[in-house]
């Protein structure tokens, strides 16, 4: 076990979107004290049905393992929505937990979710939905965005009260909108205080 809680930030990120995201969850998550953030990933499916242990990533953060999973403090668990789910890279590393629900290594930790798409109804929330059964299933609690959070009415572009959601446009650039960024900023922010108070 990690001698010091920590926020475990895992995530799919297929063109960048949701590991941008990650970066500003993080950002919001350090703005609390006495607790670590990780950032990890889950590579592509077919790298896990290939090798039984995945290479360390050629960019971005190390692949997860089920240890660092189990011994987090608390989770935020992001995703591209395809077609209103979860991609299945993440859906496939959560398939993978059964020994962690049949000991209830995650039972009352706080999670959230935070995802992206490209067009403004596609699948954000039922994506957030999708990541939040599992979690559940394993004890959970769910943490979401409440409205205290001004950018939720004045958005136009991501930024849902089950969790922070970013629209992609359809260009090689990845650019969050400012209300996305403070939204990811305040899940960050609320997942870390709420571990620390569920730790107590």
């Amino acid at each position: 076990m990690s001698e010091s809680p920590y926020i475990l930030i895992l995530f799919y990120s297929r063109h960048g979107s949701i590991a941008e995201m990650a970066k500003h969850i993080a950002r919001g998550a350090n703005k609390v004290s006495n607790i670590e953030v990780k950032i990890r990933q889950v590579p592509d499916v077919a790298v896990t049905t290939q090798t039984a242990q995945p290479e360390l990533p050629d960019e971005g953060a190390p692949y997860c393992t089920l240890e660092e999973l189990s011994n987090c403090s608390g989770l935020a668990l992001g995703s591209p929505s395809y077609f209103g789910s979860m991609a299945a890279p993440l859906k496939h590393f959560i398939d993978q937990t059964s020994t962690l629900w049949l000991t209830g290594q995650l039972i009352d930790k706080p999670a959230c979710g935070f995802t992206s798409a490209s067009t403004m109804h596609g699948g954000q929330e039922q994506c957030l939905h999708s990541m939040m059964t599992p979690l559940l299933h394993h004890g959970m609690v769910w943490v979401g965005l409440p409205y205290k959070n001004k950018e939720l009415i004045s958005t136009t572009t991501g930024g849902t009260p089950y969790g922070a959601s970013h629209l992609a446009n359809n260009t090689s650039e990845v650019s969050l909108s400012e209300e996305e960024k403070a939204l990811c900023e305040a899940q960050g922010q609320r997942i870390a205080e709420m571990t620390l108070k569920l730790k107590k």
